[in-house]
């Protein structure tokens, strides 16, 4: 401020008078003192932020896309009252943006001796743990001209599920499911088929079916009855290697597969059959093994909820041992991973032999919406360009798919919102064949 203006302002408080230019130090305390003490007194009548107690409570899981209430407990033991604004502060993908402001703060007043209880209501928008951060209180004084500050922290940690968005299709697929344990007759035997009971026979029967033991205790012909065999292994595995990184739509790969493989979980739990999963780059990132039907889902949402990719490329003979290891005995196995030729040729076809001659596998992969749309543009150079790449990256995708097909395995190949109910699918019509 310049001196002319400093004086004119001291004028007017009645320290100086008009023309003198020099200030008065002795008439700015005379005018200042009042508020000096007015000052002081509100900053003793704060009431001290390091004392205060904090303790937290409320939600320790969500799913993506939920929201859950963090409780805070303050807790007031001196003697004045707390008028505060405290900022809770969580890491940013706790919030959808631009509410991290309006959600992490609060206003509130705690009556000495008592405790007051604040919510602050968390939208994460990743998965896996998030984790509190400091909480910042400021005190202020009854006239709200001073405060103190301080800060204190109360742990308490949130876990972000996968979303599960497939679940909309279990009804439906359980409807098929109690369909195919509901048939009376399978005409084949096939493996992975148990008795069920005996029935007349009646023409068109498989005469293989036909239980001649049984014939010839009684004045019909007797014939087996199969359903399909329950008790079954499934080997979920997660590949998490760089291929599942790539984003498809809003949402990297892992995320779909994640999907694709909690409803199948689901269903085949239902099914009376035992999952395991397998999260494996280059290095086991989750194994989950010997669930109950009951637990095998929580266990499995809670394991995927902190499955990040890592920028590594899998090693698909390591990947191949683990899962030998992993299920001794004849299983199906899950792979969820990638249909690009050069992670499908150099990596898996060399060591998939070693998974077809003792286990059924299916191969299940995110095709990309995208380039659908790519190959059916037209219009201009640059639309025929496009659809040219993408028909290329269509025919390596199909080529690859029956380069597996020739090896035994079943493909699935689909986008994003229609991998899991394909995924399904496939399995019941393994399950119908008798070739689990």
């Amino acid at each position: 401020m310049a001196l002319t203006e400093r004086a004119a302002l001291l004028a007017a408080l009645g320290s100086l008078p008009v023309g003198i230019w020099e200030p008065s130090w002795t008439g700015i305390l005379a005018v200042n003192a009042p508020l000096a003490v007015a000052c002081a007194c509100d900053f003793a009548l704060a009431a001290p932020v390091r004392r205060l107690g904090l303790s937290r409570s409320g939600d320790t899981s969500v799913r993506l896309g939920d929201t859950a209430d963090v409780t805070l407990t303050i807790t007031n033991p001196s003697r004045r009252p707390l008028r505060a604004r405290l900022r809770d502060a969580w890491p940013p993908s706790s919030w959808q943006p631009g509410t991290e402001t309006t959600a992490s703060r609060h206003r509130l007043t705690v009556p000495p001796g008592e405790r007051r209880r604040v919510t602050t209501r968390l939208r994460p928008t990743r998965r896996g743990d998030r984790q509190a951060d400091r909480i910042t209180i400021r005190s202020y004084g009854p006239l709200g001209l001073f405060s103190r500050q301080g800060t204190h922290r109360a742990p308490w940690t949130v876990r972000v599920l996968p979303p599960f968005t497939s679940r909309k299709h279990l009804p439906s697929k359980l409807a098929r499911l109690r369909e195919l344990d509901g048939r009376t007759s399978v005409l084949t035997r096939g493996e992975g088929t148990e008795f069920d009971s005996l029935r007349e026979y009646v023409p068109g029967d498989d005469t293989r079916s036909i239980d001649w033991r049984a014939t010839a205790r009684q004045s019909a012909v007797a014939v087996r009855t199969w359903r399909p065999e329950r008790d079954r292994h499934i080997l979920l595995v997660l590949d998490t290697g760089r291929t599942s990184a790539g984003r498809v739509g809003d949402a990297p790969r892992l995320d779909a597969s994640m999907d694709a493989a909690l409803l199948l979980a689901a269903l085949a739990s239902r099914a009376g059959d035992r999952v395991d999963l397998l999260a494996y780059d280059r290095k086991v990132r989750s194994l989950v093994q010997g669930r109950t039907a009951g637990d095998v889902l929580p266990s499995l949402v809670n394991a995927m909820a902190t499955l990040e990719p890592e920028l590594v490329e899998t090693d698909a003979r390591g990947l191949t041992a683990m899962a030998l290891r992993t299920s001794p005995r004849r299983s199906l196995i899950v792979l969820l991973t990638t249909l690009d030729a050069a992670p499908i040729e150099e990596g898996l076809l060399p060591v998939l032999a070693q998974l077809t001659q003792r286990h059924t596998v299916l191969l299940a992969s995110v095709a990309d919406p995208h380039i659908t749309e790519m190959a059916k543009a037209r219009g201009n150079v640059d639309a025929v360009y496009e659809a040219a790449a993408a028909a290329q990256a269509q025919s390596e995708r199909h080529r690859t798919a029956e380069q597996l097909r020739r090896h035994g395995v079943t493909v699935v190949d689909a986008t994003p919102d229609d991998l899991a109910p394909a995924l399904a699918d496939a399995y019941l019509a393994l399950k119908a064949a008798g070739r689990l």
